[in-house]
């Protein structure tokens, strides 16, 4: 199987919610010594993006949605380990608090920027899913965090971006914490309405982003 025909099957076994061939599509790609981003990029990451495309059309249901969701948790057990050994970055630069807010249980997207940041050599504490907001400004107090990086895939929970920031300003760490925000729904207008300091659309957008606040400050 040629590199194009592996990427092909990784975005396929996502598609059909085959989480034991995502598993073994990803291992193979780090046995062949492949370009792990461009393997995620380009077949892991392209299948949810479809699969949530055709949620959004009504061809896909919400089960068919999750056999999805398990196959890239899947593919991404497998890749993260290898990808941070690849990078040959150590997570001892900025340290990057990470969650998906309280209300929202998805939490693909924000495990791979997760991933990509620790591989881009941040200290990332990643909170999980679905976390109260209060969390997050006390665990970016408790850490010492630079930036606090904040995803959203529904509408609803959109606001509790905002409610983080006002907490942090209430706790005075506004002064040496970044806000970065994202997911789906989320855009450059909301993060400017909300006094964000950073937007990004996708995983490797939210590195540079990242890159970007940590050099030049709240």
């Amino acid at each position: 199987m040629d590199t194009d025909e592996l990427i092909a099957g990784q975005r396929r076994a996502i598609l059909d919610g085959d989480a034991r061939a995502a598993g073994e599509l990803a291992r193979r790609a780090i046995d062949a010594g492949l370009d792990l981003q461009a393997c995620i990029d380009q077949g892991f990451a392209a299948g949810i993006q479809e699969a949530g495309r055709l949620f959004e059309d009504g061809d896909f249901f919400l089960p068919e949605l999750m056999q999805s969701a398990d196959a890239m948790k899947a593919a991404m057990d497998v890749v993260r380990p290898a990808l941070l050994e690849q990078s040959g970055a150590a997570p001892s630069g900025p340290k990057v608090v990470i969650g998906t807010v309280q209300g929202d249980i998805h939490d693909i997207g924000k495990t791979l920027v997760a991933t990509m940041l620790a591989a881009g050599g941040f200290a990332v504490v990643d909170l999980g899913r679905d976390v109260p907001l209060a969390h997050f400004a006390d665990a970016a107090e408790r850490e010492e965090a630079r930036i606090v990086a904040l995803s959203a895939l529904l509408t609803t929970t959109m606001p509790g971006h905002g409610k983080v920031i006002e907490l942090l300003e209430q706790r005075g760490l506004r002064g040496g914490v970044s806000v970065l925000v994202g997911g789906a729904p989320v855009t450059q207008g909301f993060a400017r309405e909300i006094g964000a300091d950073g937007f990004a659309p996708n995983a490797p957008e939210a590195v540079l982003e990242a890159r970007r606040l940590a050099a030049s400050g709240p």
